[in-house]
């Protein structure tokens, strides 16, 4: 299950994924979302693995979201739906993991690597974490329903709004503060302190971890809209001419220009 850009290794009763792109701040490809996929069905199939720690390789990021290039092609209404869906999928498994699962998080968390990792149970990080959605001022597409609901569970509708209208990211204190941070703790300390929080919870009663977890995503996942809610706003921002030109900036490396078309 492992490709060479994210790492599956199992220590005990802890599996770990690390997504290993650090020149790109691991943005995501399919091949790697793949491999997620796949962590999540071999921790599930292994009763003696009792957490799962998603990580990114060097200090530069958990994951800066999407890698772009994959969006170049993407035209149709089919093709938003399409993404949407397929990510839809990826982080609702990752939900249902029946571990523990602990984001270890230390720089950006962008897009969706923040739509990872406030899918997972807890988010440990180091000082230099951050979070935030910042397609306002990058792509000009949007969340599904299902990853908004997500969000705006964790840091509520005024939060969301200023986070998704500015672009702008939550800085280590301030995702804590929201909610969005479990824990921050020192650069040098941040592995022991994943580490020490994996073991307490393999050492508890795995029964009650479970049906704590369960219960809780049984209450959120009916409040949870129907997945078809956004289809015209999704088809609206992907097949935009703004969001096209944006991609093409992205790549460019230049700044985007917005014309609300």
């Amino acid at each position: 299950m492992s490709t060479p850009d994210a790492i599956y290794a199992v220590d005990g009763p802890v599996a770990t994924l690390t997504f290993d792109r650090p020149a790109a701040r691991n943005a995501m490809t399919w091949a790697m979302y793949d491999a997620l996929l796949e962590a999540c069905d071999a921790v599930d199939a292994d009763p003696a693995l009792k957490v799962l720690v998603l990580r990114g390789a060097g200090d530069r990021a958990f994951v800066a979201g999407t890698d772009i290039s994959q969006f170049q092609d993407l035209r149709t209404p089919d093709d938003a739906l399409g993404y949407e869906s397929r990510l839809d999928r990826v982080i609702d498994r990752l939900e249902r993991v029946e571990a523990a699962t602990i984001a270890q998080v230390q720089g950006v968390a962008v897009g969706g690597g923040c739509v990872m990792a406030i899918a997972c149970d807890l988010r440990i990080c180091g000082p230099g974490a951050r979070f935030g959605i910042p397609v306002a001022r990058t792509l000009g597409n949007c969340l599904s329903a299902a990853n908004c609901a997500r969000l705006l569970d964790l840091v509520g509708p005024a939060r969301l709004k200023d986070l998704m209208f500015t672009g702008r990211l939550l800085d280590a204190p301030e995702a804590l503060a929201a909610g969005l941070a479990t824990r921050v703790v020192d650069a040098d300390g941040l592995h022991d302190a994943v580490a020490e929080t994996a073991a307490a919870i393999a050492a508890n009663a795995p029964l009650t971890i479970h049906a704590t977890k369960e219960i809780v995503r049984r209450v959120q996942s009916e409040r949870r809209p129907d997945p078809t809610l956004a289809h015209d706003l999704i088809v609206e921002c992907y097949t935009s001419d703004d969001f096209r030109n944006a991609v093409d900036a992205f790549v460019a490396r230049r700044a985007p220009a917005w014309t609300g078309r």
